[in-house]
């Protein structure tokens, strides 16, 4: 399973449960927060996109399923903040849909997803860059949280 589905289609996958879950499950009269929902959802596009940019100044790979084609360690930007801005972007926008929802149930999908990311490809990306930047992504690692 590690590095085998693109983060994108998890995204999907996961919004559509997040869906299903609120029109299929009784209400649980959690509040819509419409504003607060497109804010969450527009700054993780925000910070998706950061994250794309400043991959793309490096001329590095934003191929998620093939980190081993990474030229370089990206530590600047908001790299600075995250070594994960576009799985954090992910997960904003996940928090963003499940407030425009108002589902309890929703919020499920934002921890799975998170937890989903976090095993299957956070965890092998590391493992692969470690491997092929050696201590100068150690030090990153050390230097730099995984999320915020």
């Amino acid at each position: 399973m590690e590095l085998k589905i693109p983060p994108v289609l998890v995204l999907i996958v996961a919004a559509l449960l997040m869906w299903l879950s609120a029109k299929l499950l009784p209400d649980t009269l959690l509040p819509r927060l419409p504003l607060l929902a497109l804010l969450l959802f527009s700054a993780g596009a925000g910070v998706i996109a950061a994250g794309i940019a400043a991959f793309k100044r490096v001329g590095t790979t934003v191929n998620p399923l093939e980190p081993k084609q990474s030229s370089g360690i990206v530590s600047d930007g908001i790299y600075r903040f995250s070594r994960n801005p576009m799985y954090l972007g992910m997960v904003l926008m996940l928090a963003g849909w499940a407030l425009w929802l108002g589902q309890a149930a929703a919020w499920l999908g934002v921890a799975g997803f998170a937890a989903y990311i976090h095993r299957f490809q956070i965890l092998p990306e590391e493992r692969i860059l470690s491997a092929k930047f050696g201590a100068a992504y150690q030090t990153y690692c050390r230097n730099t949280r995984r999320w915020l």
